[in-house]
């Protein structure tokens, strides 16, 4: 098979899903709301329930929930029926997610279910199942093609469920009035989330830099050959006077004169950058890039409280 074969399967398939999704998006109607509306309302979480290819869509939902302000727990149904279904408390909202809706585990399953919580919203394909049947609420996954060649493994189905499962998570976010930063609270240790909410102070040097105003050179380049940033700052009493570099250094000496008798503020920058240490690290990193440096001086209430290094913020993924 040559690449243009390839590439047509490639098309084909996503064609035939597409395709799907538009018929979902059709269906989208009352029912769609009436869930969305009994999850939010719910006292307790909501169990997401499946087996087979359909557990893996159950976990993935469970996930995306979790993260967007849903609590939510996925029970597959296998385990269920074999002592975890402990798990459901009489508060809690159930949705089963079966593209048959008659799979035998899932057929012995649903009166349990049902029993067991305030309310069993079906994600099924199909509206005359045993799934159904027991449902308060169906959310209809049918497909007219599967993706697959033979029409056989779960493609277009899954893919059906799966976009579902975002549009109920979306709709609960909304209802949540979840925002950026509430998202960031569940994810810390992400990039996202250090972006969203990581402050300045988390990021500071170990290193701080440091001459007086009257400082003579030699104190000036010892400052600054003592950290790895290339900056020493100048201060007086720990008020910020200017920054000095070793391009400043570099400079000076090129100028050719006689340097013995040169004091730190005879060669400082005035004004520096600064960022104060509760600030977000996304926007010291915003400063560092629209002034094209490398270091920002970072302060408390004004005064010189350390730095901060471009490098180390872009190690930590700050963008």
């Amino acid at each position: 098979m040559d690449r243009t074969n390839i590439i047509s399967i490639a098309k084909s398939t996503l064609e035939i899903e597409i395709s799907e999704l538009e018929k979902l998006k059709n269906r989208i109607d009352e029912e769609f709301a009436q869930a969305v509306e009994i999850i939010h309302s719910a006292k307790g979480k909501l169990i997401v329930v499946g087996i087979g290819k359909s557990a893996h869509v159950g976990n993935k939902i469970v996930a995306t929930l979790n993260s967007t302000g849903t609590p939510s727990q996925f029970l597959h149904a296998s385990e269920a029926i074999h002592g975890d279904l402990g798990v459901i408390q009489k508060q809690d909202v159930v949705l089963c997610i079966s593209n048959s809706g008659n799979s035998p585990e899932i057929a012995n399953l649903v009166p349990y279910l049902k029993d067991y919580s305030s309310a069993l919203i079906g994600m099924t394909g199909n509206r005359s199942s045993k799934l159904a049947e027991f449902s308060e609420v169906i959310l209809d996954t049918h497909v007219d093609v599967e993706a697959c060649p033979n029409k056989l493994a779960p493609t277009s189905s899954t893919t059906i469920q799966m976009a579902l499962g975002d549009a109920l998570a979306v709709a609960l976010m909304e209802l949540n009035d979840f925002k950026a930063n509430d998202f960031a609270k569940f994810h810390p240790g992400g990039s996202l989330g250090k972006n969203l909410t990581a402050k300045v102070e988390q990021f500071l040097s170990s290193q701080k830099p440091q001459v007086a105003e009257d400082a003579p050179i030699r104190d000036v380049i010892i400052s600054i050959s003592a950290s790895s940033h290339g900056i020493t700052v100048v201060t007086n009493e720990n008020q910020i006077i200017g920054v000095i570099t070793d391009g400043d250094l570099r400079r000076m000496l090129m100028k050719g004169e006689d340097i013995t008798k040169v004091l730190a503020k005879d060669i400082m920058s005035a004004h520096p950058r600064t960022i104060e240490k509760e600030a977000l690290a996304k926007e010291a990193m915003k400063i560092l890039k629209e002034n094209n440096i490398g270091q920002l001086v970072v302060t408390e209430n004004g005064k010189y409280f350390g730095i901060i290094d471009l490098h180390k913020l872009l190690d930590e993924g700050i963008n």
